[in-house]
């Protein structure tokens, strides 16, 4: 004989809120005290914030915007960038920097390393006469100077060059050989409570360049891990993981070098999109190199054995002839981004070139 079925309760039907229900009236009296004790604006409907999508500066490489969601380096955000030495990080750095001011905005470059390469930063298209650069003593004042900068709500992008070289002023103080516990990563932890919200409120963009150290005794998964703490690396929107893959070559010479850019951690778009550029001796990023790459891989222009064209005009026969190409046709190349974001399901938008141009694309919809 089968078991009777126990009968079932009937789901209880989700409450509503409505405009006339005592538990509004107590939701309304409750903003209404807080919107008292800590201003207007304190609470709010999500629908309230406009949902407008995250601005954000370009970084020279459309490949890496496009693998950041679309806009680049996200504003009111903190980036971490970390990577092998040599491999790119400051240069990526000083390209934002140099696209902020193309955008007319204010840019501040904390050296830290006392490492800063002004000619280096000018080649880059970097304005030294409105760059602010602060090399400070020990790791402190780096960081309050960044926090009074951040308080500003004048300066666009700030760089910290780099967190393995903010030294508290406690281990300065002391003798090479003393043990500091810890000491590093609580001051990194106690700076990204402070800023994160002033950051989010100023719409500034804030780069921490990091360094990569190895963990003794891993037996499994990588060994790497970077300076400052895990503070750092919780607080960041975006940690964008950047190695030099190869050496560029013109016969004997090295002209530059390929870049590999891994976002690790994304809160803007999907992570673990990956980016190739090459970055030049002469000149920095390779913005029209990038995008004969993109455009061959979304099929917006033919490739023909050796020979590539667009349309009815020929690129040039090689990639490094298309390339000098679209340097000599800035508008051409314009043209090419605008079909490669489109492809992407992208408005078209701020157009960072190498040349020390930013073009504006035309309106968004």
């Amino acid at each position: 004989m089968t078991p009777k079925a126990k009968p079932t309760r009937p789901a209880p039907a989700a409450a509503r809120i409505t405009t006339e229900s005592p538990d509004r009236k107590m939701l309304d009296n409750a903003v209404g005290q807080i919107e008292k004790a800590f201003g207007r604006g304190s609470i709010m409907k999500l629908s309230d914030t406009g949902g407008a999508p995250i601005a954000g500066i370009p970084t020279g490489a459309l490949s890496l915007d496009l693998a950041m969601g679309g806009n680049g380096f996200p504003r009111g955000r903190i980036i971490e960038l970390f990577g092998p030495e040599s491999s790119g990080k400051t240069t990526l750095a000083l390209n934002v920097i140099a696209n902020a001011q193309r955008l007319g905005g204010i840019a501040a470059f904390i050296d830290a390393e006392h490492a800063l390469d002004p000619s280096w930063a000018k080649r880059l298209g970097v304005d030294l006469e409105d760059l602010l650069v602060s090399q400070p003593s020990y790791g402190e004042e780096a960081l309050q100077i960044a926090e009074m900068l951040i308080k500003s709500n004048a300066v666009d992008c700030i760089v910290v060059d780099s967190v393995a070289a903010l030294v508290p002023k406690a281990e300065l103080d002391g003798e090479i050989g003393d043990t500091h516990v810890g000491l590093q990563a609580r001051m990194m932890s106690q700076a990204m409570r402070k800023l994160t919200g002033a950051i989010a409120r100023s719409k500034t963009c804030v780069i921490f360049i990091n360094q990569i150290r190895e963990k003794i005794g891993v037996m499994f998964g990588s060994p790497e891990t970077t300076p400052g703490g895990r503070a750092l690396k919780f607080y960041s929107s975006c940690r964008v993981d950047v190695r030099r893959l190869s050496t560029l070559k013109e016969g004997e010479n090295a002209i530059g070098i390929r870049m590999k850019v891994k976002i690790v951690k994304n809160k803007v778009a999907p992570p673990f999109r990956q980016a190739e550029f090459d970055m030049l001796s002469e000149d920095g990023i390779s913005l029209e190199g990038d995008v004969i790459d993109l455009a061959v891989e979304h099929r917006v222009i033919d490739r023909t054995g050796t020979w590539m064209s667009y349309g009815d005009i020929k690129l040039g026969q090689g990639r490094d002839k298309a390339r000098v190409f679209l340097k000599e046709n800035p508008k051409l190349r314009d043209e090419l981004i605008e079909k490669i974001r489109a492809a992407h399901g992208l408005h078209p938008g701020s157009i960072a070139s190498s040349n020390g141009q930013v073009v504006a694309a035309a309106e968004e919809e």
